[in-house]
């Protein structure tokens, strides 16, 4: 088992059980047990979607890089020669709380900001939301690795050994071993803790009729995660915009592919073929489901 995924549970579980008291209200949730079946079929291709992109994510992250390597683009000289010792100067301001805090929050507080909206969202009558959020979590990753595929980019806490601290495993050595299965460190191009945060945020700010609690808890969040990127010597400022960029282009995306507007244009035709044959398969297994219970499940078409 990976080094601290069982704590990270815990905390995540326990943040995500306040959250949903406090910002989502009991109310939604109880409403939302009725329906709740109905809802997870429908939206069975977008999850099986993001399941299928961070499974490929994952065996590409192992070879990737290696297949880097043959294409030997390497970018790392080009953004030192652009913002320079920029990370540099930001660790000059390191205080113990502030590694604390920033530590804390690249591991615990990012995958709460992930996991949070999907949770929030899925709960809403409106599943426009939810949709969007798991079609730009997918494009985040997609667009990500294949950046990670085509750059070689070190990040300053290799480039600049002597004056970049590597402020998380100093303080917190047991995350190294957690970072390093999911990360090599030839592939920082562009910052997927960014573009993600930023996705959450930016998503958050649409959603901020229904819950205007998170709109301000995400921003700080998202904003947190970000400049934790830097204050720990994991990623350059130039990798931190190419993320916003990348969140950005993400849920325009991911805005564009769920307008219902577009439902009886081309992106409906080939949204309803797709759906075609993961909605026989989701019916197989309802038709499984039947002969445990006696409860019928209709499946929206």
């Amino acid at each position: 088992m990976i080094p601290l995924l069982p704590d990270i549970s815990v905390v995540v579980t326990v943040l995500i059980v306040a959250g949903a008291v406090t910002i989502v209200g009991l109310d939604r949730i109880w409403e939302f047990r009725t329906e709740a079946s109905d809802r997870l079929f429908y939206l069975f291709p977008y999850i099986l979607l993001l399941v299928c992109v961070l499974i490929v994510n994952s065996v590409l992250r192992a070879v990737g890089p290696r297949l880097s390597w043959l294409l030997n683009w390497q970018i790392t000289d080009e953004i030192f020669a652009l913002e320079g010792e920029f990370v540099a100067v930001l660790q000059s301001y390191a205080t113990p709380a502030a590694t604390v805090y920033f530590s804390y929050t690249y591991i615990y507080g990012y995958v709460f900001l992930l996991v949070f909206p999907v949770v929030a969202y899925l709960v809403m009558r409106d599943d426009r939301p939810v949709r969007e959020t798991i079609i730009s979590y997918a494009l985040n990753y997609v667009i990500g690795v294949f950046c990670y595929l085509l750059f070689i980019a070190y990040g300053p806490r290799n480039v600049m050994p002597d004056i970049v601290d590597q402020l998380l495993y100093v303080y917190w050595p047991e995350a190294n071993l957690l970072t390093t299965e999911v990360n090599a460190n030839v592939n920082v191009f562009p910052s997927l803790h960014t573009s993600l945060a930023v996705t959450v945020a930016l998503l958050a700010y649409r959603t901020r009729e229904e819950y205007p609690a998170w709109l301000p808890i995400s921003v700080v969040l998202a904003l947190s995660v970000i400049v934790s990127t830097m204050y720990l010597g994991i990623h350059w400022l130039t990798d931190v915009v190419a993320g916003a960029v990348l969140a950005c282009i993400s849920v325009r995306a991911a805005a564009w592919l769920t307008d219902p507007s577009n439902l009886d244009g081309r992106v409906g035709t080939v949204g309803r073929r797709l759906r075609e044959p993961i909605d026989r398969f989701a019916r197989a297994g309802v038709e499984r489901l039947r002969k445990f219970t006696s409860e019928r499940i209709d499946l929206p078409i």
